[in-house]
């Protein structure tokens, strides 16, 4: 990326994506404060975290991948920033489940306008050979956002409360508004080589002709199950480690910072030397992180909190688990038919989403309702196991790989 014009584009659209996850992930870090005040049960914060933002914004994402080909994507996001930085700042307001998922929707609502549309306008702005370093630091904006909103929380809602967290959270997306609806919208790769009309149903029939796009976006619906339900990870520390929340609030904001980083950075860079050296390698250089990683979280669920080996455990668990997604989506885009990639992009994460991100918190906080939130994580460490057979099946089959761009 040694374009200017390229960095700077990657480092607005980080800078977005980080402001989006501190408004999702804010709930997450207050969650023991939430449950205390409101009553409120494991599962109905896996609802929260999950199916009352996720329902939304997985459709959303579908009809926006739709609108990012055909209208001008910078003013997309604006509106989608305005949207979500008011319903984070509504959440000040509520006092009970309902409200609360109220909030959680009108967030989902407004965020699902940035991903799709950004991933399109990096595949049409960064040269393919650095796409996977351009994702992945698009995607690095999820773990300086985490941390940041649970160093937020740490730091605020203890001497505050947690509801001036959102209130101060949303003012400032708000303000930034105008900034992004002045962004250049970089010229579209392919444009014109699509016929007039089409759309949702030719982006879908392009998926369904190619065995190894479908494959991708399942594996990935699968894998995402797992990095979903680890945001329960806060809550697991303070009940079931007993861990203080200031205490629990500050390591989770430390481990995902510097390994949510380190793996966004670190998989995209090792994703796209694999790529340069062979067809498929973006995709077994994924699975063979991604078995390094599953071990990894295995293990730090396994292990007491005393142990040597739980905070390595958990940054290499971290790291991947904040890190397969950008490249992923790479290697998705690369196979997305010309002229319609927003809409490929937006069909991937429709069903990521919808089934992968929704059901994952939902059940393993109901897991963690009957039995203990260390066996749902760990359960959920299964489909994702086989998301990641199934991406290096791909791999190692070799089939549908993308013509070399520059």
């Amino acid at each position: 990326m040694e374009d200017r014009g390229a960095v700077r584009l990657v480092a607005a659209l980080a800078g977005l994506n980080l402001l989006a996850y501190m408004d999702r992930q804010l709930l997450v870090a207050v969650a023991p404060l939430l449950m205390a005040e409101l009553g409120l049960s494991r599962a109905r914060i896996g609802l929260l975290i999950g199916v009352a933002f996720i329902a939304v914004y997985a459709v959303g994402t579908l009809v926006v991948g739709v609108l990012a080909d055909r209208w001008p994507r910078p003013r997309l996001v604006a509106g989608g920033l305005a949207g979500w930085s008011a319903g984070t700042a509504l959440v000040a307001t509520a006092h009970g489940f309902a409200p609360l998922a109220a909030c959680r929707a009108l967030v989902g609502v407004g965020e699902a306008a940035l991903v799709p549309t950004a991933l399109s306008m990096l595949g049409d702005r960064v040269p393919a050979r650095r796409l996977g370093l351009a994702t992945g630091l698009f995607y690095a904006g999820i773990p300086v956002g985490w941390a940041s909103s649970f160093a937020l929380a740490g730091a605020v809602a203890p001497r505050l409360g947690w509801r001036a967290c959102f209130l101060v959270l949303g003012t400032a997306g708000l303000v930034t508004v105008t900034l992004v609806w002045r962004m250049a919208d970089p010229p579209r790769r392919g444009a014109g080589t699509i016929p007039a009309g089409a759309g949702l149903v030719a982006a879908a029939r392009a998926v369904a002709a190619r065995p190894a796009l479908a494959g991708l976006i399942a594996a990935a619906t699968l894998v995402v199950y797992a990095s979903a339900s680890a945001q329960h990870t806060i809550i697991w520390l303070v009940q079931e480690h007993g861990l203080a929340y200031p205490r629990a609030a500050f390591l989770s904001a430390i481990v995902g910072l510097t390994a949510g980083l380190a793996g966004n950075v670190g998989i995209g860079m090792l994703t796209d030397r694999a790529q340069r050296r062979h067809p498929a390698g973006r995709l077994l250089a994924l699975a063979g992180i991604g078995v390094v990683g599953l071990g990894a979280a295995a293990a730090f669920y396994a292990l007491p909190f005393g142990s040597v080996l739980f905070f390595p455990s958990w940054f290499v668990a971290q790291s991947w688990m904040l890190g397969w997604f950008g490249p992923h989506m790479a290697a998705i885009d690369d196979r997305a038919p010309a002229g319609m990639r927003a809409t490929v992009l937006g069909i991937a994460l429709l069903m990521t989403n919808l089934i992968g991100v929704s059901a994952g918190p939902y059940v393993t906080g109901l897991i963690g309702d009957r039995a203990r939130l260390e066996a749902g994580l760990t359960w959920s460490l299964v489909p994702a196991a086989l998301g990641v057979a199934l991406l290096g099946a791909i791999g190692l089959a070799g089939i549908e790989m993308p013509p070399s761009k520059t």
